[in-house]
């Protein structure tokens, strides 16, 4: 016992040691009698499941520990010695038990197992001599089968030849009596009802078929015969056919339309029905609805694209309701319902889809070019609408019925060897057939090149409506100048242009453009009667402007967008580049060009003597805009559509970039005689310097003045180009102008400290000057005019600096960057060169000759007479660094107006 509870050892080695034990105890102490709780603990039933042996040991000596405390005398053990003697008395009883049943179980187990296994094998057996008799069964059942498949043909062959024979017999046997002229039998089978005429039907058209092939005396009469019978009895059946058709009997119309199925086709049937209907006899739309709003505005520009024609919107409408009841007649009625529904909308497309578009295409035509474009779109948008509404009716296919007669079918597989037309599968279907009739439907009006012409003429007529009073006032301002400009040679050619379209009977897109351009902007080969006759024009007349670049652009969009919808795939890329050049031709040549040549035609023919116009630098500006709006339209609308054709995409891309640098290289032509009209003022107000303003007589009199008037008036200009420049240009193109008019006026003040004798006070007088060109100058906020201007004063400081440091003054700062022999000239202009010249030129000869290689070699460089011609050969000179990169180019090479797709 450990801890209060008991602890058995039953293993078989401690088994007779436990046994001897309580054999000994047993013949010392008599055995007591157990308690009925603990009997009931020592049962098999309290070690099944869960087991705690704590619990089971506390249960057993519970009434014990209670007497135990209970007593007043010490413990007694003998009490729980006794107890669990006898408990283990009757464990070790039910453990023999256990064993005992489980041996019996474990030999019941293998028992059991020996006869299922040979149970299992005897199933097993069986199951396997089933499946060789299942197998065995099979295949005699294969033999079987396979014998009467064999015999199945041999019959089906039989009875084919028999039926074969059987309809050649029956067949000659009708040829013969209407050799004879006699029809009593087929009369007779033709009154037997729907299956009798079915039947004469199938009888008929065999017959019609031999008879073409046979070559006998009494053939010609034979053929006759049946020729009148076979046109009698089509004519009954449509009769039976339209009679019905009015009653409204659907059955009967089924069966006389798959009795001429059988018979020839069932064509004459379909064409009774459809020619017959309502829809095709009381919709015909005689004249268009001329009070409908969308003729008010379909010939303005400005005005949205129409979207709907009442007219047209009511007659799709009906094709649509007609449609869909027709599906479910023609279902009913005719045993090939496709071909049936094809017939049908074809005749709707082709009577009354394309009466009314072009009543309304005419009437589109009497307005204008593109009042008949707006419509044609119109249509073509609203039929494509059409098309994919019908296209939901779409029928089954035919497929031959299962009533259809084996015999005919086998008379017409061996006798003719084609199939009839009755039991021959659609190959079209309904989808096809409308998009096929959709095409036909506008092939008339976008074939070849008549679309994509009169897209071009109308977006010509359009633009040359638009610039008509801007073309009129520059031809008028360019003829008053006595000069036959750039406008004029475009009007030769124009006019060579637009006599294509009368000495050929097809005209190029160009050709149409120049003769509308020619037309509306009343520029007619004989120009002499047009000065004479023009209208008055207006200064605004003449102003470039953003608003009439946007609507050009947008009429254009607008002509795009039609070229996208009305042309073939594969001609998009093509018609767009037409549709380019239009533009082209009109943006470009006949309106930024123009302007830019009236500028350049002002500027040419203006009084020299008169301040110059900076009006070019506001034309610059604007067509800088335009350039940049149109070459963004052209990059993001244009080009996308091109991608399918690697070389019309290439070919515009170059056309373009032409047509971008014909605009550049006027605008540039412009900028730099703007830039020769300035300097040219500015030399004539630097002319008008006195000889005598650097060398006044009376210094009061000097002093009270803060600049010369040559020099007001050359800022005055210069603050003005300043000005005008930074409201106009931008970017490189302001800096690249500024910088030549900066430069340009450089060397014209070099030339001009030359001309001048100075005094002491007039240094002082020249100094203010110098330094108002400066500060001008240097308001342009260029960085390359910095230290051209700081030479220029510090060269200006030479009239100031007393004759004993003058030697040392000119060989510091810029100055000393230049041969002191090249600035003799402007030293000689003091008015006291003459005291101290010979003591001036001793120490120069006396002055050290060792510079550094840089400094020697730009002595080297420029020995020449001239300081101005130094200066412009310096244009890349730093003079605080040595010397830098040569100057850029000239201002036509520099100036850019737009940027390029």
């Amino acid at each position: 016992m450990d801890g209060g509870a008991l602890v058995f050892n039953t293993s078989k080695q401690s088994e007779p040691l436990v046994v001897t034990w309580l054999d000994a105890t047993m013949q010392q102490h008599d055995r007591i009698e157990l308690d009925r709780a603990v009997e009931a603990q020592l049962t098999l039933d309290t070690f099944q499941g869960k087991f705690d042996v704590k619990d089971f040991v506390g249960s057993v000596s519970e009434r014990l520990i209670a007497q135990s405390k209970i007593s007043s005398g010490p413990f007694d053990p003998k009490p729980f010695i006794r107890t669990f003697e006898a408990a283990v008395d009757r464990l070790i009883a039910i453990r023999k038990d256990v064993q005992t049943k489980t041996e019996q179980l474990e030999k019941s187990v293998r028992v059991s197992e020996r006869e299922y296994s040979k149970k299992m094998a005897e199933i097993n057996k069986g199951f396997e001599g089933a499946g060789s008799s299942f197998s065995t069964m099979e295949s005699k059942l294969n033999e079987v089968g396979r014998a009467a498949i064999r015999i199945g043909e041999k019959l089906e062959s039989v009875h084919i030849e028999r039926q074969r024979a059987q309809a050649a017999y029956d067949l000659i046997d009708y040829y013969n009596q209407f050799s004879r002229g006699d029809t009593t039998r087929l009369d007779a089978l033709k009154k037997e009802g729907k299956g009798g005429r079915r039947e004469v039907a199938v009888i008929l058209r065999r017959l019609t078929t031999v008879a073409k092939e046979v070559d006998l005396p009494n053939a010609e009469k034979t053929r006759e015969n049946i020729d009148k019978y076979c046109e009698k009895f089509e004519k009954d059946m449509l009769y039976l056919f339209d009679k019905c058709y009015r009653k409204g009997d659907p059955k009967m119309m089924h069966h006389c339309a798959q009795t001429l199925l059988d018979f020839n086709g069932g064509t004459s049937c379909v064409q009774v029905y459809v020619n017959q209907h309502d829809f095709f006899m009381n919709k015909i739309r005689e004249h268009v609805d001329h009070s409908d709003n969308l003729w008010a505005t379909v010939s303005n520009p400005d005005e949205s694209t129409p979207r709907t024609e009442s007219g047209l919107t009511e007659l799709f409408g009906e094709i649509r309701a007609t449609v869909a009841q027709e599906s479910q007649i023609v279902q009913a009625v005719f045993p090939n319902p496709p071909l049936v529904m094809q017939v049908f909308l074809q005749r709707v497309f082709a009577q009354s889809i394309q009466q009314y578009v072009e009543q309304l295409l005419n009437k589109g035509s009497s307005i204008s070019e593109l009042a008949y474009l707006r419509i044609l779109q119109l249509i073509h948008i609203e039929t494509s609408v059409l098309v994919d509404d019908l296209k939901k009716h779409e029928l089954p296919s035919l497929t031959p019925s299962r009533s259809s007669s084996l015999e005919a079918i086998e008379f017409r597989q061996s006798l003719t060897n084609t199939p009839s037309a009755a039991h021959g599968a659609t190959t079209t279907t309904v989808s096809a057939m409308l998009e096929t009739a959709m095409e036909e439907l506008f092939m008339p009006y976008t074939e070849g090149q008549k679309y994509i012409d009169r897209e071009s003429k109308s977006l010509s007529d359009l633009y040359a409506n638009l610039l008509s009073n801007f073309t009129q006032f520059h031809m008028k301002t360019q003829r008053e100048k006595g000069k036959a400009t750039m406008f004029d040679r475009m009007v030769d050619r124009l006019g060579a242009a637009a006599a294509n379209t009368t000495t050929m009977t097809t005209s190029t897109t160009s050709a149409q453009a120049a003769a509308a351009i020619m037309r509306f902007g009343s520029m007619m080969t004989d120009r002499a009667h047009e000065r004479t006759s023009e209208e008055p024009t207006r200064e605004e007349d003449g102003f470039l402007g953003i608003d009439t670049a946007e609507k050009m652009l947008r009429w254009h969009a607008e002509a795009v967008g039609r070229c996208v919808e009305l042309s073939a795939q594969n001609d998009v890329p093509k018609n767009t580049f037409t549709l380019l050049k239009v533009l082209a031709e009109a943006i470009a040549t006949s309106y930024l060009e123009v302007a830019v040549e009236t500028a350049h035609a002002r500027i040419e023919f203006a009084d020299q003597k008169t301040e110059p116009s900076l009006q070019a630098l506001s034309v610059i500006n604007t067509v800088d805009l335009v350039c940049h709006l149109w070459q963004h339209y052209v990059n993001v609308a244009l080009f996308p559509l091109a991608v399918a054709s690697v070389t019309i995409r290439r070919e515009m891309s170059v056309f373009n970039n032409q047509a971008v640098s014909r605009v550049e290289g006027a605008s540039n032509n412009l900028l730099q005689r703007l830039i020769d009209a300035i300097i040219s003022w500015l030399s004539l107000q630097l002319g008008k310097q006195k000889k005598n303003d650097f060398k006044p007589r009376n210094d009061d009199q000097s002093f009270a003045r803060v600049n010369t008037e040559p020099c007001d008036a050359c800022c005055e200009i210069l603050e003005k180009v300043r000005d005008a420049a930074f409201q106009n240009l931008s970017g490189k193109n302001r800096e690249v102008f500024l910088n030549e008019i900066g430069t340009s006026f450089h060397g014209l003040l070099l030339d001009h400290l030359r001309k001048f004798p100075v005094s002491a006070t007039g240094g002082l007088m020249l100094a203010k000057d110098l330094k108002s060109y400066q500060d001008t100058v240097m308001s342009f906020n260029v960085p390359s005019l910095l230290e051209r201007y700081e030479f220029i004063r510090q060269l200006g400081n030479v009239f100031l600096v007393r004759p004993e440091i003058l030697r040392s003054y000119i060989t510091e700062n810029y100055l000393g960057r230049i041969d002191s022999s090249l600035l003799k000239p402007y030293l000689a202009q003091r008015s006291d060169w003459v005291q101290f010249e010979n003591r001036f030129n001793e120490s120069s000869e006396m002055e050290d000759t060792v510079t550094d290689i840089a400094t020697k070699g730009l002595k080297d460089r420029f020995k020449i007479a001239r300081l101005s011609m130094m200066m412009k050969e310096l244009e890349g000179l730093k003079l605080g660094d040595g010397i830098a990169a040569t100057i850029p180019g000239g201002i036509a090479q520099n100036f850019a107006v737009a940027g390029r797709g």
